[in-house]
C-alpha cells in the first residue's frame, strides 16, 4: 500500500486477489487472460493457497463450487468463450448463495471470435448469463490501477450478500501496463470472519447443507424472493460511477471499461474546441446507475453512448433515462474506436443539439386556424342561417303582395 508498481491488467488482477486474500484458483488457459492463471500458478502458492489448472471451464467452476462452500476465497477468470462454459455452474454457485470472485477478460465474438478487445458479453454479465432468475455484481474497470483494487470489493460484496462478483475487463486492460497502486493492506484470510454457512470439520456442531435446489413444494420461490429482496437492497446501496464535467453539458457521453477511456480522450479534444461535453461512466454494471442517469435527463440535452457491441449497454442507458432526453449510439461490434472518431461523432450529436432550437425557431407560429382552413360545424351553421333568411323573405314578399 502507498507503492507504485508497473504492472500488466491480467498480472494486477491476480495479484490484488491474492493480496485480498484468495487463497484458491481453478481455471483453464484462453488467451487474452492467460497472464491470470499464469501468474496464479506461482504466486498463490508462495502465499499457501492452491492453484488448479483444470481438464476444461466446466471441471474449473465445478471445483470453486466446492471451495467456495468451505468458505475460503476463491477465483477463477476466463475470456468470452470460456465464460460461456462456465455459465451453469456460476449459475450452480448463485442458487447456492455461494460467494466467490472471477473475471471476464472479454474478446471478439460471437463463437470463438477473435482474441482483440470488445464489448459484446454486457447483457450476459449483467443479466446472470446462465439460467433461472439471479444476479451477479459486476465491476467494470477501465484502468489497471482499478484491476488491482476492485478484486477485494468483489469478494467482499461477494461474501456481504453471498452471491457471485465479477470484474468485466476487455483484451486492452488485460494486457496493457501501467502503474498501479494497491490502495488496502493485505487481508488475512485467517482473520477473516467465521462463516455460519460453510461447510468444513462439522465436529460438535450442528449439520449444514450447500445446495443449488429445493424440491419442497414452494419453497424455492420463497427462496428466489429472499434473493429478490437482496437484489433490490443491492441496487439501492452498491452503485459506483463516475461523472466528469456533467454539470452544465450539452451533451453527455456514456461509456465504461476502456470505451470510456477512448472516449474521454475525445472529450478533451471536444472541449479544446469549446463544445460543453461530459462523461457519465457506470464503474457497476450491475447494479446500474439509473437514478444518476436519469438525473442527467433533466440537465444535458442529449445523451451519446459508446460502446465496442452492437447495442447491448445503451438498452440500459435508454432504460434509465425513460425517453426523457435523446440516446444516440455509437457501436463498433468487436471492434476498437479511436478518440478522433468519436469526436466525429460527438460533433455531429452538438450540431443536431444546435439544430433543433433553430428549425424551432424558423418555423412561425401560427395563431388561430390555418389560413385557408374552414371549420366545418361553423360553415354548416352559416348555410342553416343563410336558408332561414331566404325563406323568411319570400314569406315577406308574398304577404306584401296581399
Amino acid at each position: 500500500m502507498g507503492e507504485k508498481i508497473l504492472m500488466k491488467g491480467n498480472e494486477a488482477l491476480a495479484e490484488g486477489a491474492i493480496r485480498a486474500g484468495c487463497r484458491f484458483f481453478s481455471g483453464y488457459p484462453i488467451t487474452p487472460q492467460n497472464e491470470v492463471p499464469e501468474y496464479m500458478s506461482w504466486r498463490l502458492p508462495d502465499e499457501g493457497g492452491t492453484f488448479i489448472q483444470a481438464e476444461s471451464e466446466v471441471a474449473a467452476i465445478n471445483m470453486i463450487y466446492g471451495a467456495a462452500a468451505t468458505g475460503i476465497r476463491a477465483m477463477t477468470s476466463s475470456s468470452s468463450p470460456g465464460i460461456s462454459l462456465k455459465q451453469e455452474g456460476i449459475s450452480y454457485c448463485a442458487g447456492a448463495d455461494l460467494p466467490f470472485f472471477y473475471a471476464n477478460v472479454v474478446r471478439g465474438g460471437p463463437g470463438l471470435g477473435n482474441i482483440a478487445a470488445a464489448q459484446g458479453d454486457y447483457n450476459q454479465s449483467v443479466r446472470g448469463g446462465g439460467h433461472g432468475d439471479y444476479r451477479v455484481i459486476v465491476m467494470a474497470p477501465n484502468s489497471v490501477d482499478e484491476m488491482g483494487n476492485f478484486p477485494k470489493l468483489c469478494f467482499e460484496l461477494a461474501e456481504k450478500y453471498r452471491m457471485p462478483a465479477m470484474v468485466l475487463a476487455d483484451g486492452i486492460l488485460g494486457q496493457m501496463m501501467e502503474p498501479i497502486e494497491f490502495k488496502f493492506e493485505r487481508v488475512d484470510p485467517a482473520k477473516l470472519p467465521a462463516k455460519d454457512w460453510a461447510l468444513g470439520n462439522s465436529a460438535g456442531r450442528a449439520k449444514r447443507v450447500v445446495k443449488s435446489y429445493d424440491l419442497r413444494e414452494g419453497e424455492l420461490e420463497k427462496i428466489n424472493l429472499r434473493r429478490m429482496a437482496a437484489y433490490r437492497k443491492i441496487e439501492q446501496d452498491e452503485v459506483r460511477f463516475e461523472a466528469k464535467n456533467c454539470e452544465g453539458a450539452d451533451l453527455v457521453v456514456v461509456a465504461y471499461g476502456t470505451s470510456s477511456r477512448i472516449a474521454a480522450g475525445a472529450i478533451k479534444l471536444a472541449r479544446d474546441k469549446g463544445l460543453k461535453v461530459g462523461l457519465f461512466r457506470p464503474i457497476t454494471l450491475w447494479p446500474f446507475p439509473k437514478k444518476q442517469l436519469a438525473g442527467l435527463a433533466g440537465k444535458a440535452k442529449k445523451l451519446l453512448v459508446v460502446e465496442m457491441s452492437m447495442g447491448q449497454f445503451v438498452d440500459d442507458v435508454r432504460l434509465a433515462v425513460n425517453g426523457a432526453i435523446a440516446v444516440d449510439l455509437y457501436a463498433r461490434p468487436a471492434g476498437i474506436p479511436s478518440a478522433e472518431e468519436v469526436m466525429a461523432e460527438i460533433e455531429k450529436a452538438c450540431q443536431g443539439i444546435k439544430a433543433a432550437p433553430a428549425a424551432t425557431a424558423a418555423a412561425p407560429k401560427q395563431r388561430g386556424r390555418p389560413k385557408g382552413s374552414k371549420n366545418k360545424k361553423t360553415k354548416a351553421k352559416r348555410t342553416v342561417r343563410k336558408r332561414a333568411a331566404r325563406k323568411q323573405a319570400k314569406r315577406g314578399r308574398k304577404g306584401g303582395r296581399r
